[in-house]
């Protein structure tokens, strides 16, 4: 079965982002055999004064294939609690991808644009049998770690900071045809400006910064014509580009 793992607020001003705990909690997941994942999703929540974050207000979610979760549920909330670092206000989340509701996605499309309270997560969490728990400080992070489960879900939202196959950060300034790029990483379409798929046999330049985004529930990589003397006909989207188009 699949499921989604929403975590936020874990870190303080010194410590590692909410994304390196989630890759470091799918990495411990796997290594006890308990779930098979597919990929580790950013996604960008409000920018606001009143609402305290560290750095970008940013949750995460885990997407993972498993027929374990009650061993899965009990390890993610002890590494969160054991590696949340000081001051901040960790929440998890947990729910069967297929059954997120409307409700939830539309939770995580509003904690984008206006401020939402801990009660009312909650209370949506125990009408759709989602698991929501706040482990630290104020547990205001359930907040966003609901909202991470409902973007997921909504499949358009967000970038990736993992995917099953070869590290992202491996991929960077080297040339493949798609074909290849798709071997050797999860990757579902590499797409134009304008949307339009481009063909398996096209050499693509990974550029500086590889981060696929969450497009119509595929991990889509935007690429852009290159003209002039080169080998490949393509080359990934600025980093720049890719944040406007997944934030």
């Amino acid at each position: 079965m699949r499921y989604f793992i929403g975590i936020d607020d874990t870190d303080n001003i010194e410590s590692r982002g909410t994304g390196f705990r989630c890759r470091e909690l799918a990495a411990l997941l796997v290594s006890k055999e308990l779930g098979d994942v597919i990929g580790i999703s950013r996604h960008q929540l409000l920018f606001d004064r009143r609402i305290p974050y560290t750095s970008h207000n940013s949750s995460g979610c885990i997407e993972i294939e498993t027929e374990n979760i009650s061993s899965i549920t009990d390890i993610s909330r002890q590494y969160l609690l054991e590696n949340g670092a000081d001051g901040s206000d960790v929440g998890l989340c947990i729910a069967v991808a297929e059954k997120i509701t409307a409700e939830v996605m539309n939770w995580g499309l509003n904690a984008k644009k206006e401020i939402l309270n801990k009660p009312d997560a909650d209370n949506l969490a125990k009408q759709n049998n989602i698991l929501l728990e706040g482990l630290t400080g104020t547990q205001d992070g359930i907040i966003g770690a609901l909202a991470a489960v409902g973007l997921r879900k909504s499949g358009n939202d967000g970038r990736y900071v993992w995917v099953k196959g070869k590290e992202l950060r491996e991929l960077t300034e080297s040339v493949f045809t798609i074909e290849e790029l798709k071997k050797i990483t999860l990757l579902d379409s590499v797409r134009d400006l304008n949307g339009n798929t481009i063909p398996d046999k096209e050499k693509i330049y990974t550029g500086e910064w590889y981060r696929p985004v969450l497009k119509n529930n595929q991990i889509t990589i935007f690429a852009e014509a290159i003209k002039g003397k080169t080998d490949y006909g393509w080359s990934v989207v600025s980093k720049e580009h890719i944040k406007r188009i997944s934030d």
